[in-house]
């Protein structure tokens, strides 16, 4: 059953028709426009259906931040290195931060070089290691958008409530909306080289993930306030393509408004029970975006009650800010839509996911490995 669902997403016929109507309607839209993904499955999604070179010419997609692993900045990385290097503690992380290179080194070459760091596929398995390892700490590396956190904010709830005290968590999650908003300022003074024309983002194509929990609600302020279009769209072929041509009418119309053409998942609200336990344990701060800067508001810390499982607070970590990437890596313009990954002089020469120099080739969300690995032969 559920096969069947996602296969007609796929039919042929059906995208075959969905393409024929946006390439009628991008007819009376005389100039390019431009269309920003900001969600990183859509990203691969894209590369992975080539939906890029079938859209009509003056169809411009643009992937943005909508990678947790890419947006987190060097500094939160060289932090774990520091603890793990420093105190006995087991280093826990979901596998894409795993490979994301510091300043000077990456979790993977410190647990090569003996460091105890294990890759983890939940939150919830840091209860488990904290019973079988109870002479070290541990120390979770937490990231991630309000996807994620429901669960973090269970286990730490659950932390607390049985007193287990061997557990911290190293907070780098993050906000979306706040970014969001600092991205459409940005966006209006972007040159976007490759295209060698000065322009603004037109409209959005709305994360799927995000938006179950955060709900269709909590956009509404971008066609209100700036009056630009989105829409909340799934991940499979026809999703996209039915975003696109979505905003596409809106745009003809001049009538910006939030759509959602992933009724099957995302509802107006959005997961309100998740939502109150996020803010139940989280409370907001300013936090820093690779590529984007200090945005206020958008990052987590623990409310009171929770502080003493903050790895921030448990462990002395010497003040580091303002790591630069490794030269020539533009991962950081990248993330914004400035350019494209086939702009970096570093994309698939030195910088290759068998050898990433920044996070966007590393991660499996990341723009530079999807255009690695989908997209290197249209160029």
């Amino acid at each position: 059953m559920l096969y069947d669902i996602i296969q007609s997403f796929r039919d042929t016929n059906i995208v075959k028709k969905e393409l024929e109507v946006i390439t009628y309607v991008a007819k009376d839209i005389k100039r390019d426009v431009f269309i920003m993904e900001v969600c990183g499955t859509h990203t691969m999604q894209i590369s992975k259906f080539g939906l890029r070179k079938l859209l009509p010419k003056n169809i411009k997609l643009i992937s943005g931040p909508g990678c947790p692993v890419c947006v987190t900045p060097i500094e939160y990385v060289d932090k774990a290195i520091y603890i793990v290097r420093n105190y006995n503690v087991i280093l826990a992380t979901f596998g894409d931060l795993f490979r994301v290179p510091g300043s000077e080194s990456s979790l993977e070459k410190e647990k090569s070089d003996g460091k105890d760091v294990r890759i983890v596929y939940s939150p919830e398995e840091i209860i488990a290691l904290s019973k079988e390892s109870q002479d070290k700490d541990i120390v979770f590396l937490s990231i991630g958008f309000e996807t994620t956190m429901p669960g973090i904010a269970a286990v730490a709830k659950e932390i607390k409530d049985n007193g287990i005290n061997n557990v911290y968590f190293l907070l780098g999650n993050k906000f979306f909306l706040p970014a969001l908003e600092v991205l459409i300022l940005h966006s209006r003074s972007y040159i976007l080289s490759n295209i060698n024309t000065t322009s603004s983002i037109d409209g959005f194509i709305l994360p799927g993930h995000l938006s179950s929990i955060i709900g269709e609600k909590s956009y509404l302020w971008i066609s209100k306030k700036y009056n630009l279009p989105g829409v909340i769209t799934g991940f499979e072929p026809l999703d996209i393509l039915r975003g696109i041509r979505m905003i596409l009418e809106m745009i003809i119309v001049n009538k910006p408004e939030i759509k959602n053409e992933y009724t099957r998942v995302v509802t107006y609200e959005g997961n309100i029970d998740a939502k109150k336990f996020i803010l139940e344990v989280f409370t907001f701060k300013s936090s820093k975006w690779r590529g984007i800067g200090v945005v206020p508001d958008s990052g987590v810390e623990f409310k009171e009650g929770y502080k003493q499982y903050d790895a921030e607070v448990k462990f002395d970590i010497p003040k580091i800010n303002n790591i630069s990437e490794f030269t020539g890596c533009r991962c950081n313009d990248v993330l914004i839509g400035k350019i494209t990954p086939f702009e970096c002089a570093l994309f698939a020469t030195v910088c290759t996911p068998e050898n990433p120099k920044g996070a966007c080739m590393v991660s499996q969300e990341g723009a530079c490995a999807a255009y690695y690995k989908y997209e290197r032969d249209d160029v």
